[in-house]
């Protein structure tokens, strides 16, 4: 329980002992979409095999040993239905993804904002405003982009990723090594990939949100910027902050660019057309199976290409959840003290003829900073002191 100056009630409680038990605490106050999701994204890559499937059984059709053309149409008629109904379990998954993305976005915006309305007034002077709106802004925006399209396309690729180790023993035994072998050398090197990953993601959203605090201290106070001439300088620290971004940028994008799966999938890829030819030289499958294992071969195209981006989109997102549960558990100064004396304010301050001077040693004369001020408060009123920054509020 974090202290606040006041607290604003939520319609739910969140864990926010880590970043992926505080997403799973949003997440699974919608699982109804999270039903429509999986079952979307496992109907998609069950109907995905039935492509090469149907397809073999045609090939077997034409180039068997009685070769029978009227045996083409009940293939192309149930390959035909099988992607109609793939379509509508693929529109159902992707609108629910999207659906849920937003829920997220919206329901943790919500959650950070009431926090930082209940944080003391310490709080935020002791942190930057565009590091905040950073957070508040770009971060929660990239909890959508995590849920759609990134954890969409991995529940997606995973299941795309068993299929063949499924279907080609119904073919061969022998067919199930090379889809087996390459399962467990991807997941192997997405374990690698994903740690790398996460540091540098991690740097991309903290050099953003630096750059960003700068920048919108620099625009609010832009008359004391012009005022000491300081407009050299703060372009200068622009410049900085930006190559830091972009630096971080690219440590991403080499990160992303020695991506194994690439090479382990065109390795399976020659492995299964050989060992396809070499069973089919020997009489044990037919040309259908082996145009149905090679497709069904080419399913892992789809995890493996969508991971290049698909996982660099959970992991941004995993980021920029650490950096919001940063300002959602910081503590207050003060606490809400809902034991204390509460009654009606009573009493008033009167300023009567002040004159205040600052007494600087060295100096023979200096001009006062208030001359015959009078004002009086009452109860309940305020004063405020405006003035741009550096005017001497203070």
């Amino acid at each position: 329980m974090t202290k606040s100056e006041f607290a604003i009630s939520q319609p739910w409680r969140t864990d926010t002992a880590g970043p992926q038990r505080w997403i799973f605490s949003h997440v699974r106050r919608n699982w109804p979409i999270v039903l429509v999701i999986v079952a979307g994204a496992a109907g998609n890559a069950m109907l995905a095999a039935a492509i090469p499937i149907f397809t073999g059984r045609a090939f077997d059709a034409v180039t068997g040993a009685d070769p029978d053309l009227s045996k083409l149409l009940l293939p192309c008629l149930l390959l035909v239905g099988s992607q109609m109904i793939r379509s509508s379990l693929q529109l159902g998954r992707n609108f629910g993804s999207e659906v849920l993305g937003q829920r997220l976005e919206r329901d943790s915006r919500r959650e950070l904002y009431g926090e930082l309305l209940g944080k003391s007034m310490g709080f935020h002077d002791m942190n930057a405003t565009g590091e905040v709106m950073a957070r508040a802004t770009n971060d929660v925006r990239e909890l959508a982009l995590m849920m759609a399209p990134g954890l969409n396309l991995v529940i997606g690729s995973g299941i795309f990723l068993i299929m063949p180790i499924i279907v080609a023993p119904r073919y061969h035994p022998s067919l199930v090594v090379v889809p087996v072998l390459f399962a467990i050398g991807y997941m192997i090197s997405m374990w690698f990939y994903l740690r790398s990953l996460r540091p540098v993601t991690a740097a991309v959203r903290s050099s953003f949100g630096q750059m960003n605090a700068r920048l919108t201290e620099a625009v609010e106070g832009i008359e004391t910027v012009k005022g000491a001439a300081q407009e050299d300088r703060e372009i200068a620290i622009f410049e900085h902050n930006a190559a830091r971004v972009r630096d971080a940028i690219v440590s991403q994008a080499r990160v992303e660019a020695r991506f194994l799966p690439l090479l382990l999938l065109a390795v399976a890829t020659g492995l299964a057309f050989g060992q396809a030819l070499y069973l089919y030289g020997q009489g044990t499958i037919t040309v259908g199976t082996l145009a149905a294992y090679i497709g069904l071969i080419s399913l892992f195209d789809f995890p493996v290409f969508t991971s290049l981006f698909a996982y660099s989109q959970v992991a941004s997102g995993l980021s920029s959840a650490r950096r919001i549960l940063e300002l959602v558990r910081a503590q207050a100064v003060v606490d809400r003290n809902e034991a204390g004396y509460a009654e009606p304010m009573h009493g008033a301050l009167r300023f009567d003829h002040v004159r205040f001077q600052y007494d600087l040693a060295g100096a023979d004369e200096v001009a006062p900073s208030l001359v015959d001020v009078s004002f009086t408060l009452e109860a309940g009123q305020t004063l405020a002191l405006v003035g741009q920054t550096g005017a001497g509020k203070s």
